[in-house]
């Protein structure tokens, strides 16, 4: 197991595919808290002689250093609560890795699941009537405990947030848990998660103390923003889900519906020989091309996945509710038997990425 890719992936594509979603969630929880607890700044006093000037400038990069662990308190207790209940998760993939195999069904299902609950998380956040009893606070008998110290109370809400985030995995996180579960080891599979969760950690916490500063400015207007970005980032993840499930109310049905077309058939990708044909698709890290391919019905066809730099989601390649994890260049070759008149639709593990096979 190569951690050492798992933390460069979670550095980049892991920080930026999960921060609209966590991202958004954390910093509208930080809003919240911030509006709760403001209090207006203490007017600064003026020193008088050179002891009090060095006195006062003394206090003021202590009071600095304070506010800074202040800031960074519930990005902290977010990306705590985040590490454990990954770590955890991986531990648990790692060692069923050996016995059991997620189906393409039941990711699908996983992952509309979590569409729903993304957007009911942004529709709170938005205070939405109905659902604005809905977030993310720990229990009133539990702030009794940390009541005396401030700064643990701001930590303890985006704690339990950060473990909520297992139930609502953004795609590359999904891809990184298909690695923990082929590890077949607990301790391999928890160091996979946790490594990942560590690389997602800077653009996080750069995502937290910049919530932290300005929620007070911008008071209501960044809970709202935020809202809007969950919201936008659930109903994807939820069209990813009935893409995948082959559901008239994905976005290319009902776009389909409404007189919308799939993209011009392609031909050159298909070559004939001996009574057979081969279709050729490349898979790069944003795209299968050509998203459309024309074929013959009546003849035996294999279908080559050329893998060019393929990294994420693209690599887990569904077809007639079948996976095949393709490699990051290479090719992979899947018969398709003899096909009958019709489409054939394909797509990522998480349905972000789509194309289909025109059979004439």
């Amino acid at each position: 197991m190569n951690l050492a890719a798992v933390l460069v992936t979670g550095l980049f594509a892991g920080g930026v595919s999960c921060a609209a979603v966590q991202g958004g969630l954390l910093t509208g929880l930080i809003t919240r808290q911030r509006a709760a607890t403001a209090e207006p700044a203490a007017p600064a006093r003026r020193a008088a002689g050179g002891k009090n000037k060095q006195a006062a400038a003394v206090a003021e990069r202590q009071n600095w250093r304070a506010q800074l662990g202040d800031d960074l308190a519930p990005v902290g207790g977010f990306l705590a609560g985040k590490l454990v209940s990954h770590a955890l998760l991986g531990a648990l993939l790692g060692a069923l890795g050996s016995v059991v195999e997620l189906s393409v069904g039941l990711r699908t299902w996983l992952q509309i699941g979590a569409g729903l609950l993304i957007i009911v998380f942004g529709l709170a956040q938005l205070g939405v009537p109905g659902f604005r009893g809905i977030v993310v606070e720990p229990p009133v008998s539990w702030m009794k405990i940390v009541r005396s110290r401030a700064r643990s109370q701001a930590a303890l809400a985006p704690a339990l947030l950060g473990f909520a985030t297992v139930l609502i995995p953004c795609g590359v996180t999904l891809s990184v848990e298909a690695l923990a579960l082929a590890s077949g080891s607990a301790l391999s599979g928890a160091a996979t998660m946790a490594v990942f969760v560590l690389g997602t950690g800077p653009l996080f916490a750069i995502l937290g103390y910049a919530a932290r500063k300005a929620a007070t400015a911008w008071k209501g207007r960044l809970a709202v923003v935020t809202g809007l970005v969950v919201l936008a980032m659930g109903l994807y993840t939820l069209n990813g889900g009935l893409e995948l499930a082959g559901s008239p109310l994905a976005a290319s049905r009902i776009a389909q519906s409404f007189g919308g077309n799939d993209a011009p058939a392609d031909t050159t990708a298909v070559s004939e020989a001996g009574g057979q044909q081969t279709v050729v698709i490349t898979a790069r890290s944003s795209s299968y091309s050509p998203e459309n391919v024309q074929v013959r019905s009546g003849m035996p066809t294999t279908l080559v996945v050329k893998s060019e730099n393929a990294q994420g989601c693209v690599r887990s390649f569904v077809i007639r509710d079948e996976q095949k994890v393709l490699p990051v260049r290479g090719e992979t070759r899947i018969d398709l038997g003899v096909l009958q008149p019709g489409r054939l639709d394909y797509a990522c593990g998480m349905g972000m990425y789509t194309g289909v096979i025109t059979i004439v």
